[in-house]
């Protein structure tokens, strides 16, 4: 379960895809099994989510690591830098940006 609080030390991590509607179901597949097989399975993972906008022109994923180390680690990994190829061809662009909880309500 993700850790949003802002005395938590998990390294926060949000994912903006751009796609179109006609790639969306196999981006957010190809996300999915991303996740199961290998990301989920890393040193570090706490969580994540995809959420899909009604439109099917983005895609956000927020995932969570015990440190920010973890998540570089998993990103520079041959096998992430295969499977981020293979992302690229069903979107336009993506971008993760790392991130501090500042407030929760």
């Amino acid at each position: 379960m993700p850790k949003i609080t802002v005395s938590s030390d998990a390294q926060t991590v949000i994912t903006t895809f751009e796609t179109s509607p006609g790639q969306c179901q196999d981006l957010l597949d190809a996300l999915q099994s991303a996740y199961a097989e290998f990301i989920s399975k890393q040193p570090g993972f706490i969580a994540a989510a995809l959420h899909v906008n009604d439109a099917q022109t983005r895609i956000a994923n927020y995932s969570q690591w015990e440190r920010r180390d973890d998540f570089l680690a998993m990103l520079r990994s041959g096998e992430m830098r295969e499977r981020n190829r293979a992302l690229n061809s069903f979107c336009r662009s993506f971008e993760p940006v790392l991130y501090d909880v500042a407030a929760t309500f």
